[in-house]
């Protein structure tokens, strides 16, 4: 062996130094979508508390948020895997830890895995099988579908909205071991109203989404009427599925009035963007968005706790 070769540093894969570890922590928020995580968890939460049972304790809710905490992260952390190309073409997302360099493929693998499969593994031994089936389901299509059907086609949007709308299914399958009709109305209030929020998403950030390669519906939208139009359709929709929910469903009086009330505040923005298709329309749908999906679940806990 020469002496340049016993001088050769050993290469291992993994993280192997104090300096990839601080810059793990530093990035993690990040690396698992932080945001969405919660956001799933707080819908996950939200479908628990309304299939709560006389046996269910908030252990429970504990085990199942554990669960799908790690199974959410998982999948976002192999999302960034693999959209690394596409997210560093796009300016709003070339920083994310795995674009921008700061970690490496071989740990976000690493890591994903292990967060996926010890959250699915948590829930089916913890939980119940049912709420481990849902998660996984939501798992395999967030991954395997939605993620490589964005850089091919369009309905990517339709497809991606049925692992977001998942959430609340887990919860409630956790807390009552099966899944009803109003646990299925629930999951329809929440795929129509990701629906305006992706898309309006999607137009304010279209030029971005076509640096990146992802053939959303924008790209063969120029003047955003289809967009638009499918953003009402869908806003449109949660009125009579509030309805449903309240005739099939326990729900009673104050949920009918406060999901109403919340759905014609999400469809004004609605209109006004199908009326002129703009950033200026666009945004304040976007933001309304946000208010809506927390109000809508804020009221039916709310009417859960009263009757």
């Amino acid at each position: 062996m020469s002496e340049h070769e016993e001088n050769k540093p050993v290469i291992t894969p993994g993280i192997d130094s104090f300096k990839d570890l601080s810059s793990l922590a530093s990035d993690f928020p990040e690396l698992v979508k932080s945001r969405l995580t919660a956001l799933v968890l707080i819908t996950t939460g939200a479908g628990f508390c309304l299939g709560w049972q006389s046996e269910s304790s908030l252990w429970n809710l504990f085990h199942v948020l554990l669960g799908t905490a790690g199974v959410a992260a998982g999948a976002a952390v192999l999302n960034e895997l693999l959209e690394v190309g596409p997210d560093g073409k796009m300016k709003r997302t070339q920083e994310r830890p795995l674009p921008a360099g700061r970690i490496n493929p071989q740990d976000a693998l690493f890591i994903g895995g292990i967060l996926s499969g010890l959250g699915l593994a948590y829930l089916s031994m913890v939980v119940n099988s049912l709420s481990a089936l849902l998660a996984g389901i939501t798992w395999g299509i967030y991954l395997f579908i939605y993620t490589p059907m964005k850089r091919v086609s369009s309905w990517n949007t339709l497809v991606g909205a049925i692992p977001g709308a998942l959430p609340p299914t887990i919860g409630w399958a956790a807390a009552a071991g099966s899944i009803n009709s109003e646990a299925t109305l629930f999951f329809l209030l929440q795929f129509c109203w990701q629906m305006p929020h992706f898309l309006a998403i999607a137009w304010l950030y279209r030029e971005d989404y076509d640096r990146g390669g992802f053939r959303m519906i924008t790209a063969t939208d120029a003047q955003g009427k289809k967009t638009a139009l499918y953003s009402l359709i869908h806003t449109a929709s949660i009125l009579p599925l509030t309805v449903a929910t309240f005739y099939y469903g326990e729900a009673s009086w104050i949920f009918l009035i406060g999901g109403l009330v919340f759905a014609v505040i999400y469809l004004l923005p609605a209109v006004r963007f199908w009326r002129a298709p703009d950033n200026t329309t666009a945004k304040p749908l976007f933001l309304t968005s946000l208010l809506y999906l927390p109000g809508l679940f804020m009221v039916a806990i709310l009417d859960r706790a009263i009757f």
